[in-house]
């Protein structure tokens, strides 16, 4: 079941109520989840590789934190934020600015991702982003192939949807 937009997140703690939850795509709700968000994003950093690699290893440690505590939800969402490092370091090792498309999103497809028409802008590669990136990426694989993370994550979609 794909994640749901409709809910007020900033009303629900979803440690509480972890039947809401959906893990939906991706990165989807990465910054909208709470307690979760609030947890994680003030140790979200990728600026340096060095900076990178204590935000992923502080980030999976939460991770682990949250495998001990049996909290699917705290576990997806670790692994979501450790997702966004790798992607946003990646942007920014491609595009200098962080801006992938030529131009605003037009009006009617704004809070959608994707193109919308517009030219994609030349890449230039950044290697200390580049750096990041990796380093992002491999926490991530290593929580995305976690055997607990997998198995409790097929429980909750069966469970919850």
């Amino acid at each position: 079941m794909s994640f749901d937009y409709s809910l007020d997140y900033r009303a629900i703690d979803m440690r509480r109520h972890p039947e809401l939850y959906r893990v939906g795509k991706g990165e989807q709700g990465v910054l909208l989840v709470e307690p979760y968000k609030s947890e994680i994003l003030p140790y979200w950093r990728f600026k340096t590789p060095e900076i990178a690699r204590n935000s992923s290893e502080t980030i999976y440690q939460l991770f682990l934190a949250y495998k001990a505590a049996g909290d699917f939800v705290g576990m997806d969402m670790a692994r979501k934020f450790l997702q966004m490092g790798y992607t946003r370091a990646r942007r920014y090792a491609n595009h200098r600015s962080g801006q992938k498309y030529e131009g605003p999103v037009p009006a009617d497809q704004k809070g959608r991702s994707g193109a919308h028409g517009r030219d994609e802008l030349p890449r230039t590669e950044d290697p200390v982003k580049a750096e990041s990136a990796r380093i992002f990426y491999d926490k991530y694989r290593i929580a995305r192939d976690d055997e607990d993370y997998k198995r409790l994550k097929k429980a909750h979609q069966e469970r919850y949807g």
